[in-house]
């Protein structure tokens, strides 16, 4: 069988997936990081016994058996569903909308209780035909209440910008749920690897045919790179970056993340407390050991704020602003890929330009997988 050689630059869930499905079918894969870990977002790191996802909170979940039953070859999964809780001034409410925040906010007590509710309130509002930005979006789905104390503040805190300078397509559906049901996800499966995500990547990558360098950056020694004779080059940084902005820059969202140690068992009685306020500076506080149902050492809890930035070229990129303009420069890239990058393949949520959740970036790269091999 002829042996390929293949540079992965980046060593998240896209790029390990294909370093492991390449190495497997007797494949030489060397894959670069820039940072000093592997596992990108996903990276978790034990801290007092707790596994403390470094990146933000990721709760793996999906309605695909053969996704789940291929994340569970590299970790046993833990039961954890996620139930986040949304602060507003210091009034709790459950997520997503159910009948436990309907209550909450109006002493309904049953479903027709509730959707006769939002029904008076959209009744009140005068709209347009067609919503011309979130704000009338979200006015014309859940009435004022809700979209004033956990949709507006939030939403503008997280892309930086007013809710009527906001595309409605973002919030085409809302997950209204007329049930006393805290589950955030309708897919069947979910749950947190025990022990972390890292193992997962470690697994990955633990081939005697995978060289993994870490602090390497593919930008010092780009050219380099490009002409070392790899038969195929994984990209899954930013596109616009690998064409050095040349056709102008994609916008991304950045967050900046502030983890601390607290000296409590428990700090927040929950893994994820969304604040959606406006006057709050942050978008939610993680604390990490709920999502192993409290394991760590006793006495100790790491808890991490999470604040979401303007993005600029000494930041990391989280979100794509995925509106009309980013779209249309983002395909010319891809035509400029198409002409220029030769045996360069983009892949992933930045060298793809869309948000993935961690099953969609597994099923991504399988689909390269099948295309690179013919299979």
């Amino acid at each position: 069988m002829f042996t390929l050689n293949y540079l992965v630059v980046g060593s998240g869930l896209f790029g390990a997936t294909f370093a492991y499905e390449a190495a497997k079918r007797g494949n030489h894969v060397t894959v670069i990081e820039k940072r000093n870990h592997i596992a990108g977002n996903i990276y978790t790191k034990e801290i007092d016994g707790i596994n403390v996802h470094m990146y933000g909170a990721h709760i793996f979940h999906t309605s695909m058996k053969n996704i789940w039953d291929y994340v569970n070859q590299f970790a046993e999964f833990n039961n954890y569903i996620n139930s986040p809780v949304a602060n507003y001034n210091g009034e709790m409410y459950n997520l997503p909308f159910n009948m436990n925040t309907f209550n909450k906010l109006w002493g309904v007590k049953t479903p027709a209780e509730a959707q006769q509710k939002i029904e008076e309130q959209k009744n009140e509002l005068d709209f347009p035909e067609k919503p011309n930005n979130l704000e009338e979006q979200a006015l014309s789905l859940a009435g004022t209440d809700i979209y004033e104390k956990l949709i507006k503040g939030y939403t503008e805190k997280q892309w930086g910008r007013s809710a009527k300078d906001l595309p409605s397509f973002i919030i085409r559906r809302l997950p209204f749920r007329f049930t006393y049901n805290n589950n955030y996800f309708n897919d069947r499966y979910q749950g947190i690897p025990i022990g972390g995500y890292t193992q997962i990547i470690e697994k990955m990558l633990s081939s005697d045919l995978v060289d993994v360098k870490l602090n390497t950056d593919f930008f010092a020694k780009k050219d380099e790179y490009l002409n070392a004779g790899y038969d195929k080059i994984i990209f899954t940084g930013m596109i616009d970056q690998f064409f050095n902005y040349q056709l102008g820059e994609l916008e991304y969202r950045s967050l900046r993340f502030k983890t601390e140690e607290k000296d409590v068992d428990n700090y927040q009685g929950n893994a994820v407390v969304n604040y959606t306020d406006a006057e709050t500076p942050y978008t939610r506080v993680i604390e990490h050991k709920h999502f192993e149902f409290g394991k760590g050492d006793k006495g100790k809890t790491i808890i991490t704020h999470e604040y979401p930035q303007n993005w600029n070229r000494d930041k990391e990129p989280y979100y794509p602003v995925n509106n009309q303009k980013n779209k249309e420069l983002y395909k010319q890239y891809v035509d400029l890929a198409k002409k220029e990058a030769g045996n360069v393949v983009f892949g992933g949520r930045l060298g793809q330009y869309r948000y993935y959740n961690m099953d969609q970036t597994i099923m991504a790269a399988l689909q390269l997988v099948k295309q690179e091999f013919g299979e």
